[in-house]
């Protein structure tokens, strides 16, 4: 049975073996792509995807239209502490199971 040592040994030769072969192999590989690219007229911007900066198309609402945020009027306040409630996304702990105890009065 080999050794720990033995068997590292054998790893660094096996990975100086891969990226010889890895090397041969892709300047091989390199030469192939130059010759299609030669034979087909093609550039680097027709094979390499083009980038954009900024938002994709069509993510806003149109040209220069910044997006409106209102708050809303609270709907619910924990009278210990103030802190109050909208009624839009995670509803907080203080609610509990009844949260009709802690609505605000909407004048009309």
């Amino acid at each position: 049975m080999p050794t720990y040592k033995q068997l590292l040994a054998e790893k660094e030769a096996l990975e100086a073996k891969l990226s010889e072969v890895r090397a041969n192999e892709v300047s091989s590989v390199i030469d192939q792509i130059r010759q299609l690219m030669a034979d087909y007229d093609l550039t680097v911007d027709d094979i390499a995807p083009k980038r954009r900066r900024g938002r994709p198309a069509g993510s806003g609402a149109g040209v220069g239209a910044a997006r409106k945020t209102s708050s809303l009027p609270p709907k619910y306040q924990d009278p210990k502490t103030g802190k109050t409630w909208s009624g839009r996304g995670r509803a907080p702990a203080w609610l509990g199971k009844r949260p009709e105890r802690f609505l605000i009065e909407q004048a009309a």
